[in-house]
């Protein structure tokens, strides 16, 4: 009997569609059985339960009982969560850019009974509206053209495979060329120098481009880079796309100020722009970015972390079916809450007028120029106490839904962000958060070796993919680095090897996004960033921090190959290869960190390694020393004498030893732009 069949589905954004009138299916053979059965088209819809146009469509159309009836007698109907099944949306969404058209979510595709596609687009209006077509009108079209199996459908569907195909092939192609540094001044060459990010609008924080351009900075002596890094951080610091009342970051701009956000809020974005702005703040000292660090680590806490200590992946950009409903602000609500005197204040320094910025609204920033400057501690202190007036004044308000699925890469970078952030703030009780965050996917979402994607409502419900495992490479060895714990580095070595017997590609230096078992047309790749680094990228950084702690010469392996065989992607992409140009970075310039001994000395030698804000330098403890084989340069360094010391190490060879912060930092400033001989 047809039915929506979403009721019991592992996905919080598929429960969400459990009431439609939809027959939908979730992604499984039976529903291809189906449609072979049947001789219909798939409709395949992709979303996420934070997306805005996702809850759109399906108000106006999915909720729609005529429509919903067409749908359900011309088609089998699939919706997958992209959040939960990033592979199926990383095909569906290069057959739509082989199309020639741009993609997002919603994503609309039709496809054949086999899985293969032939036409797709994203939100579709139920009638034609603002130049787009109307769902109903395209969906007789594409019914029409299936039963009588015109050309637009035999010719799309195998030219679409063809490209895929051909796609997957050239992105495995090898090239030994590697221009990091060319493709720096072409991204710097195309960035916004007033608001930071690339020009134009919309405008996504892109954090692995800011990590590939920081290490850039750090790698050549060009302030330009830096520059263009720190202006972007304090511009997302101080503009509408952060939460000045509650903390956190949205997921993009729809302009180019990063005045108006998208109002979602993504862990994955969250826990990257924490680790950049823990290296900013190492570097530069700046209090802006220390503020924004803890203000959004109290996020963390306060709105995201769940029964056992994990974290959820988002945070709806709707409330009660209106964008941005929880967050905006009229001038008569805030003075209810402060009094006309510190209204006057607020109002001046967040950007608050009567008409709004946002539908009759204010969104809070301080873009104006005489709102970004930091306004010392006093001022600043007041201004906190302000806000926690209008925090407590907004939880009273309806809130947008949470997606308390858990993704174990995200929740990967979430941890090392957060362990960044401890690190350079002391800041024992982040470490807590960071630790038991981890031990949750450990325990709740391992088998044997085998990680989960996803994890939800006391289940695992997805299988890993690469990115996990990489990811949760770089949570084990920031954690290591931070408490010493003996049991991370081994943690590292079997996440990192099952990455590699099972995802990796040694002949193209590829990382595949999923397992060999994988039911799919084809098996994606993850070679190209998209909000978060591709696996690829991460294995490349983690396989040197990998090769410094063990000395084990597999990792070094690993990582020559990439560098060698991904490199010719760069000149076709810089932008989408900034993590492998970071991988690429960390086999030129890492290095290795030891300080020996203990007390007020060893901690400055430590703060020092920490102030250089450079994520290719691999602090270890002194007690792993024991465990490197034969012939690493770093074994059987100690202290010197009776005093601590910092010993700085490539693969070859270690520096003399250094016993005070002045000379480590002199030590670790002239290293930075030294390559790996």
């Amino acid at each position: 009997m047809s039915e929506n069949r979403l009721a019991a589905s592992s996905s919080p954004y598929l429960r969400q569609h459990a009431d439609n009138p939809v027959h939908w299916w979730p992604w499984q053979p039976e529903a291809f059985a189906e449609a072979r059965a049947r001789n219909v088209p798939v409709h395949l819809s992709i979303g996420y339960a934070a997306c805005h146009w996702c809850h759109v469509m399906a108000h106006e159309s999915f909720s729609d009982p005529g429509l919903a009836a067409y749908l359900n007698e011309a088609f089998v109907n699939i919706k997958v969560d992209r959040e939960e099944r990033p592979d199926i949306d990383q095909i569906y969404m290069a057959a739509l850019h082989a199309l020639g058209q741009q993609g997002g979510w919603p994503l609309t595709m039709f496809l054949s009974p086999d899985g293969e596609p032939f036409w797709g687009g994203t939100y579709f209006p139920p009638q034609p509206r603002h130049g787009l077509p109307g769902f109903s009108q395209i969906l007789q079209a594409i019914a029409t053209a299936w039963e009588n199996q015109d050309d637009a459908v035999t010719v799309n569907r195998q030219a679409i495979l063809d490209h895929l195909k051909q796609n997957e092939a050239a992105q495995t192609a090898q090239t030994a060329d590697a221009p990091i540094d060319e493709s720096a001044a072409r991204i710097v060459s195309m960035w916004d120098r007033e608001n930071g990010g690339l020009r134009g609008a919309p405008k996504f924080p892109m954090s692995p481009l800011l990590d590939h351009l920081w290490r850039s900075a750090l790698r050549t002596a060009n302030a330009d880079y830096e520059d263009a890094v720190l202006t972007t951080l304090r511009a997302l610091c101080q503009g509408g796309i952060y939460d000045h009342v509650g903390g956190g970051f949205a997921r993009y701009s729809v302009d180019a100020q990063w005045l108006i956000p998208h109002f979602e809020k993504m862990l994955s974005d969250n826990g990257q722009l924490l680790s950049l702005l823990s290296l900013a703040f190492a570097r530069t000292g700046e209090d802006l970015f220390r503020v924004r660090i803890e203000e959004t680590v109290t996020w963390l806490e306060r709105e995201m972390t769940l029964p056992g200590g994990a974290f959820a992946a988002s945070l709806d950009a709707d409330t009660q079916g209106e964008e941005g409903l929880t967050y905006l602000w009229t001038a008569t609500e805030i003075e209810a809450e402060l009094g006309v005197e510190d209204t006057r204040t607020f109002n001046a320094i967040y950007g608050v007028t009567d008409q709004g910025n946002f539908e009759g609204k204010t969104n809070l920033n301080r873009l104006a120029a005489t709102s970004r400057a930091w306004r010392g501690d006093n001022e600043e202190a007041s201004l906190a106490a302000m806000r926690e007036k209008l925090y407590r004044h907004r939880i009273e308000r309806p809130q947008p839904a949470r997606d308390d699925k858990v993704l174990t890469d995200w929740n990967g970078a979430a941890i090392t962000g957060l362990v960044r952030a401890a690190q350079v703030l002391d800041r024992s009780d982040w470490l807590a958060m960071a630790d038991t965050a981890y031990r949750f996917i450990t325990t709740e979402m391992i088998d044997g070796e085998d990680l989960s994607h996803a994890w939800f409502d006391g289940r695992p419900t997805a299988a890993g993919l690469a990115t996990d495992y990489a990811w949760m490479t770089a949570a084990a060895l920031a954690l290591h680095a931070a408490t010493g714990d003996a049991g991370r580095p081994a943690d590292a070595r079997r996440f990192h090897q099952n990455l590699i017997d099972h995802f990796y590609d040694a002949d193209s230096g590829a990382c595949y996004l999923t397992d060999r078992t994988a039911d799919l047309i084809i098996r994606p790749l993850s070679v190209v960033d998209e909000a978060m680094p591709s696996a690829t990228g991460i294995l490349a950084q983690q396989a040197m921090a990998l090769f410094h702690l063990t000395g084990d010469p597999a990792h070094l392996r690993t990582a020559d190959t990439i560098a060698t065989k991904r490199a010719g992607q760069i000149g076709q992409n810089i932008i989408g290869t900034a993590s492998i140009q970071a991988g690429l970075d960390s086999h030129r310039r890492a290095r290795l960190a030891i300080v020996t001994g203990n007390g007020a000395d060893a901690d400055a030698l430590k703060k020092a390694v920490l102030a250089e804000g450079d994520p290719a330098l691999v602090l270890i403890a002194p007690e792993d020393l024991s465990h490197l084989p034969e012939g690493h340069p770093a074994l059987g360094k100690a202290a010197s004498g009776s005093m601590p010391a910092l010993y700085l190490c490539n693969a070859t060879s270690c520096q003399a030893p250094v016993t005070n912060a002045a000379d480590a930092a002199d030590l670790l400033a002239r290293s930075r732009t030294q390559n790996r001989p």
